[in-house]
């Protein structure tokens, strides 16, 4: 089910559309969730400049680095098809991609379909598992640059293995473009198994290669512990030090790589050439990176390093693992026997979208474009988005990603409204670009105590940021006008949107 150029035919086509659709009903789909709380606004501000007239520094500082949130939101200006669909259809093709590619990876491996088709139903199956410590799923259940980046990165790889180095390095770029963090992990994977293929020993390529990924480490950041709000932000991802680790994160690092290497040395017939130089550079690859985890939290001196998150490497060591064990379990275990396809496949189906029914308990589990998320929040911020104008301020409590039933949907992303920082997602983006902490540090101190916050208090942090609206847990405070309320959320003026301030103007 091949091409001669190491292509599924459309055959091979269908059957990998034919496994996104199922995967996306098992894993669900989320939109302006998570990491997508950044991406999202980044592409509908893309679709409509005058989205996010205030605070956008917090999204539109990962887009700087991406041609991602242009390419979709350029598609749905010019197309004038909503954004929200745009995302939603990016995300089943990133789905669709990504084993497409997996199918390229091991076509390159294997020489049967069972095989083949053994390792793309297995990672369809476990797209949603977590990646070790790293906060990083195989594939998210919402759109990220990540959703095309990784496709393309195992195209890089299959590409690679193929012998097709012009069509690995053309991935690589496209996989660059999207997001350059993590095509350098492919990147770093590609030159691994380079050094494997010129038979150079894994015990003098690894710290050569480490010596050269290090010498060009140190170059953005001073060697000095971070300071201030930027400290603080960086140590709430506690997920970049890897000493903060569990025992059960670690044996999410030791047992894939210890799996990778217990199957690099069977001899198997039904492999090819490829699929022996893959499995050791991984290990390798999987080694490298640890040890730069480990390096990293060694000092205070490297800690403005830890947001460089060399464990999230991990991803393609997850892929490549659940690739290869699928592949194995279709050609020595399941085989031609339909029955035995079955009792693998539905029980872990069923699993999976338990997982990810729980992990999104208050969300509908495929949240379509068009219709409220669900709960109170979703359905307060698709009211906002309706009903305000698109240069409106918004306030809300700068914890309300983790108030019960909101589900982490991220307001921007969800309202199509400026806000002011938030504690936990813009956290995130003072992480990674620390000229962000001092905006950020007096926005959320502005809004400290906010579930004790009177209509003076409202008022006082219009005043100071221009604020004309804000959302809050019900009963809102005495005195606020509240045209929006549902069971346990209200939707109030303040500042230059209240009546009594437009009474005074007039």
């Amino acid at each position: 089910m091949s091409s001669s150029k190491g292509w599924p035919d459309r055959a091979g086509v269908l059957g990998c559309a034919g496994l996104a659709l199922p995967a996306v009903l098992i894993h669900g789909y989320h939109l302006g969730t998570d990491d997508a709380a950044i991406w999202a606004p980044a592409i509908k501000k893309a679709a409509d400049p005058s989205l996010y007239p205030f605070g956008g520094e917090f999204f539109l500082m990962h887009s700087r680095f991406s041609a991602f949130p242009l390419l979709l939101g350029s598609f749905a200006r010019l197309s004038r098809v909503p954004s929200d669909i745009v995302i939603f259809l990016c995300h089943l093709l990133g789905v669709f991609l990504l084993l497409l590619a997996s199918w390229r990876l091991l076509s390159a491996c294997f020489k049967t379909g069972r095989a083949r088709w053994g390792g793309v139903a297995l990672l369809a199956a476990v797209l949603s598992t977590p990646v070790a410590g790293t906060a990083l799923p195989i594939m998210d259940p919402y759109v990220t640059a990540r959703s095309l980046s990784t496709p393309f990165a195992v195209f890089a790889l299959g590409s690679y293995l193929a012998g097709r180095l012009r069509g690995a390095l053309a991935w690589l770029a496209a996989c660059a473009v999207m997001h350059p963090q993590m095509s350098l992990f492919a990147a770093a994977l590609l030159f691994v198994m380079e050094f494997s293929r010129r038979r150079v020993a894994a015990v003098e390529a690894t710290p050569v290669f480490g010596s050269l990924l290090l010498a060009g480490v140190f170059l953005p950041w001073d060697l000095e512990p971070a300071r201030g709000a930027a400290r603080e932000a960086l140590l709430s991802r506690s997920y970049f030090f890897v000493s903060n680790w569990t025992w059960y994160e670690w044996l999410g690092v030791f047992a894939p790589l210890a799996l990778l290497w217990w199957c690099a040395r069977l001899r198997l017939r039904a492999g090819s050439a490829p699929l022996a130089g893959l499995l050791p550079s991984v290990v390798n690859f999987g080694l490298l990176f640890t040890a730069a985890g480990l390096l990293l939290v060694s000092s205070p001196h490297f800690e403005n390093y830890t947001r460089l998150q060399p464990m999230r490497a991990f991803q393609l060591v997850y892929i490549v693992m659940f690739l290869i064990v699928g592949a194995l379990a279709g050609e020595y275990v399941l085989r031609d026997r339909p029955w035995r396809w079955l009792a693998l496949f539905a029980p872990l189906a069923v699993g999976m979208w338990l997982l990810a029914y729980a992990a999104f308990s208050s969300s509908p589990h495929l949240e379509w474009p068009g219709v409220a998320p669900g709960g109170r929040w979703g359905s307060a911020f698709l009211w906002v988005r309706e009903h305000t104008a698109k240069d409106a301020v918004f306030a809300l409590d700068p914890d309300y990603l983790l108030l019960p039933g909101e589900d982490m949907h991220g307001f921007r992303a969800v309202a199509e409204r400026s806000v002011l920082a938030d504690r936990r997602k813009d956290s995130g983006a003072v992480s990674l670009f620390p000229q962000l902490a001092a905006d950020w540090d007096e926005q959320v101190r502005a809004q400290s105590g906010w579930d004790r916050f009177s209509r003076d208090d409202f008022e006082r942090l219009a005043g100071r940021y221009q604020v004309t609206w804000v959302v809050t847990q019900r009963p809102a405070a005495a005195g606020l006008d509240c045209p929006y309320r549902n069971a346990g959320v209200a939707v109030c003026r303040v500042g230059a949107g209240s009546p009594l301030a437009s009474a005074q103007i007039n």
